[in-house]
């Protein structure tokens, strides 16, 4: 499992306003009639009806196929699959259409700060002391990142041995649904012109497209600034097989072990009351458990389901059904000890940063409430600002996921050792090289008439935010080196965990085992562009119009 590494890049802006922070609130699941009709077969977890028998040979017990995440891929592929065949999507969080802080492009940061069990994105740090979020709502990331959308080059179609073809007709039928061009700032007017004086050319204009140089690409965000996520690709899906519970909780694959190879029948869940149901396959062997938990919760779920290192799975007394050593390995970071964190921060603001000059001892979780308390009665001018990422695309780092405890819902370990391959370091100092040339541009201090800053001087004001939990290097940064090194963050493009070859074979097929899938972004072995969700997305269509091809050929109509 891999995330990738970005160095924060703060600037002195007097008249941008790139994201405003309101108070905290929770939106109320109030759905209005048009999204009652429209979203008709989405239901909570507690409505659903176990079966009286696993074992029952009436496949009208069972599911054709039964989806664990509804997320980025989950939605799209349980719209396809749906056409033809009697689909159930669990997904352990709520719906993102009545939730201010998810819908609207001015609230979205207030989600990632809700660390309550309530929140949309569900908080967790990484060994290597970064703030990280992993979606806990349908539309899985969709749901609560910046929204841009742009499609993956030509090399990682190839690399993942996708049929080309059906990667061109599975792009379209997300961007007609979902996805728009955005309006263009002056801001942006000035990092287009400031890059291209930088000498990152051609300029492209807008495009969808994977593009070498500086482009304009699409985003889930209407003009209005309202979000569309992957869960309004459900409106695609037939309603009459179609089931989507929410607060359904899976806490684990149920195989039946007594052939010559485990095979999948069906899942154990929990619903928003805490009681235990079972949702099981029919009894049709091209019926398939499909996992599109991401590159967080799809190892979690296999290793908490018996699939992963024997060693680990024993030592948490978790029923061994396949020894595979592959599971949750393989991501990016610059490795720490756990002993490096203190305590839970949750996620705090890079831009008002006080905490970091707190001693670690005395972090402690009322500091935190304080702090969280004191910032939300900054005035909201304090925050009116701007930061450029240096994005690591395809790391050479690795890394790794391991289970704490069998409690689904409490993060796994996460280490993504970042900087920990010195090529991953070199490219983060060229890209904060660039960044330099471009806030240092006419273009920039036209714009923000900021007096024209040193290198230096931008960095130090950058080290000293509060971006992460690793030891600062004030007035270091002489040393890029460094300066990537401290202030390190998420940008969420999580991908790993696994990989083709090692954990799935070419078809997302789960080795070793019968009639289970994983589809999501833990099969990737590197980030397919800037974002991937437009990747993972597309995915899920491709994935199920594939599914629908091999098993129903001339007759599946898509």
């Amino acid at each position: 499992m891999a995330s990738l590494g970005a160095a924060k890049f703060l600037l002195c802006f007097s008249i941008i306003c790139l994201i405003n922070f309101l108070p905290l609130c929770q939106g109320k699941e109030k759905w209005k009639n048009s999204n009652e009709y429209k979203y008709r077969f989405i239901r909570k977890a507690s409505s659903f009806e176990s079966p009286p028998s696993v074992s029952t040979s009436n496949t009208n017990n069972g599911y054709d196929y039964i989806i664990v995440g509804g997320g980025t891929a989950g939605c799209p592929l349980a719209a396809t699959l749906s056409k033809k065949f009697n689909v159930l999507l669990l997904e352990r969080g709520g719906v993102p259409f009545t939730n201010p802080n998810v819908s609207f492009l001015d609230n979205f940061h207030i989600t990632l700060a809700d660390t309550s069990p309530t929140s949309a994105s569900q908080f967790f740090m990484s060994t290597d002391g970064v703030f990280n979020a992993r979606a806990r709502v349908l539309g899985g990331g969709s749901s609560i990142n910046a929204g841009f959308y742009t499609r993956a080059s030509s090399r990682f179609i190839e690399k993942m041995g996708w049929d080309a073809k059906l990667v061109n007709e599975s792009y379209p039928w997300i961007e007609k649904q979902i996805v728009h061009r955005p309006t263009f700032s002056h801001w942006q007017r000035a990092l287009r012109d400031g890059l291209l004086d930088a000498g990152v050319s051609p300029f492209n204009g807008f495009t969808y497209e994977h593009k070498y140089g500086t482009k304009v690409g699409g985003t889930i965000f209407d003009r209005f600034g309202r979000r569309h996520t992957a869960a309004e690709l459900l409106s695609s899906g037939n309603p009459n097989k179609l089931t989507v519970l929410i607060y359904a909780t899976v806490q684990n694959i149920v195989f039946d072990t007594t052939g010559k190879r485990p095979r999948a029948i069906g899942v154990n869940f929990k619903d928003e009351n805490g009681k235990m149901h079972k949702a099981i396959l029919g009894n049709d062997m091209r019926s398939d458990v499909i996992v599109t938990s991401g590159a967080i919760g799809t190892p979690q779920m296999l290793l908490l389901s018996g699939i992963g290192p024997r060693q680990e799975l024993e030592k948490l007394k978790i029923s061994v059904v396949l020894d595979n050593r592959f599971v949750g390995k393989a991501s990016c970071g610059f490795g720490q000890t756990n002993e490096s964190i203190h305590c839970h921060h949750g996620l705090l603001s890079a831009e008002i940063g006080q905490l970091s000059t707190i001693p670690p001892k005395q972090r402690t979780t009322e500091a935190v409430k304080a702090f969280a308390k004191n910032k939300r009665d900054i005035p909201i001018e304090a925050f009116k600002g701007g930061f450029i990422l240096s994005k690591v695309a395809n790391p050479w780092s690795t890394g790794e996921l391991r289970l704490i405890n069998t409690n689904v819902e409490d993060n796994p370990s996460v280490s993504f050792n970042y900087f920990s391959h010195p090529y991953d370091l070199n490219r983060c100092v060229e890209g904060i090289r660039l960044a330099s040339k471009v806030v240092q541009s006419k273009h920039f201090t036209n714009l923000t008439l900021c007096d024209r800053q040193t290198t230096e001087q931008f960095l130090n004001n950058t080290v000293k935010a509060n971006v992460n939990l690793i030891p600062k290097h004030v007035n270091d940064t002489e040393s890029l080196e460094q300066f990537c090194r401290d202030t390190v963050i998420t940008i969420w493009h999580y991908h790993g965990g696994c990989h083709v070859g090692k954990v799935i074979d070419s078809d997302h097929k789960v080795l070793g085992v019968n009639r289970l899938r994983v589809v999501d972004g833990s099969t990737f072995t590197e980030s397919p562009g800037t974002n991937p969700q437009a990747t993972v997305m597309m995915m899920g269509r491709y994935m199920g119009v594939k599914m629908l091809r091999e098993r129903l050929g001339k007759f599946a109509g898509v």
